[in-house]
């Protein structure tokens, strides 16, 4: 057993409730040493199936099954937990909502009230929306209201290619403190030993593509600029070991792990005035980000929470072209950053959304690649890249289905600098075997599949020009044959009469409702947008492009007859916020509230990181 560290909490992330339904509840936390644990549910008796995956010396991950010993457990009632380490009774009292002795969470079966956002950037300087969940979810249940039963996450949970610096150096605290596992060093990847030199100074050991190599079609070719594989333009303190992702986990999700660190004796010197002055502005961030720590950790040990990785969780632009892929899996260090990102969601994220039941096929290969304190991945990539089951559904009352829409592109093979459709043919198919003979749906898809056509347009202009990862050229109308297809599932008879659409992404936040020009089903779909819970579009420009698709795209123009969903017809509804005007567009960090009656949607709020509301008249 490893010595203990006695100034570490017990507890480092967690528990956080994961996939629940009647047959099951997943639940995960984090141990700053080995426990037996186990969990109690109040009234029930339930046996515990534990996975213990060691990260580090002092750090022990937990993925707790807990299933009724006879029956089912009962759904859409709160139902309350205690957790034993080593058969102590840990206090959770922290977790607690007022006038709960414990934390408590609901199996939805029948969702009346559901949560849902995206792109949580831990030094963006605005609130962080996960703590006006926490306050939304603390009220209902106070006042014995209707309360949410379920929490989305479509994408962007992490920023692995947008690390502040003090982040950065908050990272290596928690991996020294904690003894975290590290990564056997190849010569692919070469950093200063000093983490004070790699500090906003890691992009010229990325990865490029020498620009002989690069499209005669891109202007980069013609400049003679070559061309680099990681393209956020935030790419200065990139993620690159999987302990630096294991830590930033820790980091996003827990308070207790930030008392590893000492934010008064953190600094940087540098010569760069912009540098020092861009620091200091993430540590106040960062400072404000930790303060609401503890509301987000009560929300997840309150309510089930499903998630879904999109590009941030890995990299920027992750996929989105066939040559950014060949660029990719050309270079085996910007292939190892890749794994590591995708390793990092299956631990933390992969795993709970389907209790282990497909995932943990992958952990044989993974506890195999421990080796004398070190991680030897080469051959767990093999398995990892291999692993196609990231999309998942619960068979809840409407049916959920949450899509996978980075792993599963479909390429454009006459030109590999084209941007890539979202989902493939086989996905789509399966898409489409998941509505048939629904009458109602609820669809995640971490990129809107209706979004705004004028920024599509600008969207395409760049794409045109040959530079598609400039502008992010990553919505459903991009490749003319995924869209073609995605229409075709939409107008089929045999589909649900009301679908609802959750997305993010594109940092701010919209509502639009889609129907069939032509055929005899009568249905509707929502495109419900939320983005960011901690991120934000430049409001300016949001304005107008707000104004600018209002004009060009009115339901007079004609240029709506030259989009690639022409045949559905797509109508904006307006925004009510409490003190911004902004008509159909709205960049105001939050996250949303989306209320179904009888199955159907009856409101869609969004809860602001500044405590104000907004809502859309549907």
């Amino acid at each position: 057993m490893s010595v203990v560290n006695s100034h570490l909490p017990e507890l480092l992330l967690g528990p956080m409730v994961r996939r629940a339904e009647a047959s099951n509840v997943c639940l995960q936390l984090v141990t700053s040493m080995p426990r037996a644990v186990r969990f109690e549910f109040t009234g029930t008796k339930v046996e515990n199936e534990v996975v213990e995956i060691p990260l580090g010396k002092h750090c022990f991950f937990y993925i707790v099954n807990v299933k009724p010993k006879s029956g089912e457990l009962i759904t859409d009632t709160a139902i309350s937990y205690t957790l034993y380490l080593d058969e102590i009774k840990t206090d959770l009292s922290t977790y607690c909502y007022p006038d709960a002795d414990t934390p408590e969470f609901v199996i939805p079966n029948v969702l009346k009230q559901v949560l849902h956002g995206s792109c949580r950037n831990p030094h963006y300087p605005v609130e962080d929306s996960l703590a006006s969940a926490d306050q939304a979810v603390s009220e209902a249940r106070f006042s014995q209201t209707t309360a949410p039963t379920l929490l989305l996450l479509s994408g962007d949970q992490i920023y692995a290619d947008d690390v502040a610096g003090p982040m950065l150096q908050a990272i290596y605290a928690v991996i020294e403190q904690l003894g975290l596992f590290k990564e056997a060093r190849t010569e692919f990847i070469t950093l200063p030993d000093n983490l004070s030199e790699q500090l906003f100074a890691r992009t010229p050991y990325l990865r490029k593509t020498p620009w002989q190599d690069r499209s005669k079609r891109s202007l980069g070719y013609w400049l003679r600029k070559d061309d680099p594989h990681f393209t956020s333009s935030h790419a200065v303190n990139h993620l690159i070991y999987l302990e630096e992702f294991v830590a930033y986990y820790l980091l996003a999700h827990s308070e207790a792990c930030w008392r590893l660190f000492d934010f008064e004796k953190a600094h940087f010197k540098t010569a760069n005035a912009k540098q020092t002055e861009l620091y200091e502005l993430q540590k106040n961030s960062l400072k404000g980000f930790v303060k609401s720590l503890p509301k987000v950790a009560r929300l997840f040990a309150n309510i089930s929470t499903l998630m879904m990785f999109d590009d941030h969780d890995v990299t920027d632009d992750w996929n989105l072209t066939a040559q950014w892929e060949q660029n990719i899996s050309s270079n085996p260090a910007s292939q190892r950053i890749i794994s590591n990102g995708l390793l990092s969601y299956w631990l933390f994220q992969g795993f709970g959304n389907d209790a282990g039941s497909v995932s943990k096929t992958l952990l044989t290969h993974f506890s195999s690649s421990l080796k004398s304190r070190e991680w030897y991945l080469a051959k767990f990539d093999t398995h990892l890249h291999q692993f196609d089951n990231w999309h998942y559904c619960l068979e809840t009352t409407p049916k959920l289905v949450v899509l996978d829409t980075r792993t599963h592109r479909w390429r454009n093979e006459q030109d590999f600098n084209e941007p890539s459709g979202l989902m493939d043919w086989e996905m789509l198919m399966f898409l489409q075997t998941q509505l048939q003979h629904q009458k109602e749906t609820i669809i995640v898809s971490p990129a809107p599949v209706f979004g705004v056509k004028a920024i599509e347009a600008v969207q395409a202009i760049f794409n045109a020009c040959g530079h598609p990862l400039v502008v992010d050229v990553e919505n459903w109308m991009a490749h003319e044959g995924a869209a073609r297809k995605l229409m075709d599932i939409f107008r089929r008879s045999d589909t649900p009469i009301e679908t609802i659409i959750l997305s993010g992404d594109v940092h701010y936040s919209f509502c639009f409702s889609v129907q069939a020009r032509f055929g005899q089903h009568d249905n509707r779909i929502w495109q419900l947008t939320a983005s960011g819970i901690k991120n934000e579009f430049p409001k300016t420009l949001l304005k107008c492009f707000d104004h600018l698709d209002s004009f060009l795209y009115a339901r007079w123009s004609p240029l709506n007859f030259f989009t690639k969903r022409w045949q559905m017809k797509v109508t904006k509804h307006l925004c009510r916020s409490e003190h911004l005007r902004s008509p159909y567009l709205l960049s105001h960090a939050a996250i949303s509230l989306i209320k179904l009656e009888n199955n159907k949607l009856a409101g869609y709020y969004l809860l602001h990181a500044d405590g104000t509301k907004s809502d859309f008249e549907l």
